[in-house]
């Protein structure tokens, strides 16, 4: 289990000094595999700070190139966010029955004709899917084209023909992940963007992260495609604001790490489509105070401006 611990560090870290630090924590617990917690978190933290350094140190690519891939992977994973459940259950076609939400029958197929509405041959979550999974692997020209049909079909231009009239304009397939919607042009208009950034800067490769980044994607599908929780339950909207807190969290903490100002980008760009869409549907998030959510949402954007550049003066 202590190995585990060291899956925190960069590669290069864990090859030159992982078995001197596995003995150390053998020699201080002897026949325990694993350390007490204290320990256990003062090394994560460690390993966190020295992959955000070791990230600063590679000057392969210039740092605001990297805010806007991390930029893109945080709009596009919180596009796909409300239709998790609708990628899961198409691609194994399960019959939603009574969970689905805003259709004009209860068990509506999503690969069949509703009553009243139009047969669609995709559901919209395959474009955020496949945007997300390209990105995570550094293939800008698959993301920029997957991120605008995104566009096309917040518009309507390619909803008729490709993704029906149901589960793209509403709240959601299960209304889950509201307030956020295919029709939210900022969402899909900031994502295309950053594709479109990243795209025309060629001479500076993308990172490719390993697919082991792809297993919490795995997760989240089928986590969601077996619950049925929607954007008005309660417990739901607090544990999203939970997520999204410790991701700010996270990003000051890199930010602290390594002085950097790269991990500002995708919490600007977060902060102004996430807090857009709570000003615009404030019903959606009616159990948990709108002010107080739209405050811890803008204040980690000074904050991380101010951290990094102490980190920067204390660094010369």
């Amino acid at each position: 289990m202590n190995r585990f611990l060291l899956a925190a560090y960069p590669k290069d870290y864990r090859d030159r000094q992982g078995e001197e630090v596995l003995g150390c924590l053998s020699e201080a617990y002897p026949g325990r595999s694993w350390p007490p917690p204290r320990e256990a978190f003062a090394l994560l933290r460690a390993g966190v700070a020295a992959r955000a350094r070791a990230a600063c140190e590679d000057t392969s690519r210039p740092w605001w190139l990297e805010g806007f891939h991390l930029t893109a992977l945080t709009l596009a994973a919180l596009a796909l966010v409300p239709y998790l459940q609708d990628v899961w259950h198409w691609a194994l076609r399960i019959d939603p029955a009574e969970h689905s939400v805003g259709f004009h029958h209860a068990g509506w197929l999503p690969w069949a004709d509703g009553a009243g509405g139009q047969a669609r041959l995709l559901p919209y979550g395959l474009l955020p899917l496949i945007c997300l999974l390209a990105l995570v692997r550094g293939l800008r020209w698959i993301a920029l084209p997957a991120s605008a049909a995104m566009v096309m079909a917040g518009t309507g231009i390619a909803a008729p023909t490709l993704f029906g009239d149901e589960g793209v304009v509403g709240v959601g397939y299960y209304g889950l992940g509201a307030p956020l919607r295919s029709d939210d042009l900022v969402l899909s208009g900031l994502l295309l963007l950053a594709c479109t950034v990243l795209a025309v800067h060629r001479p500076s490769p993308l990172r490719r992260r390993s697919y082991g980044w792809l297993v919490p994607v795995a997760a989240a599908l089928f986590i969601a495609g077996s619950l049925h929780f929607t954007s008005t339950d309660p417990y739901f909207q607090r544990g999203q604001f939970a997520v999204e807190a410790a991701a700010l969290t996270a990003a000051w903490v890199l930010t602290a790490a390594a002085g950097d100002y790269r991990w500002l980008v995708p919490v600007a760009a977060f902060t102004v489509v996430r807090g857009g869409a709570i000003v615009n549907q404030p019903y959606l998030v009616d159990s948990l105070p709108g002010n107080a959510v739209l405050l811890c949402m803008v204040l980690p954007i000074p904050l991380l401006a101010v951290t990094a550049q102490r980190r920067r003066k204390r660094a010369i």
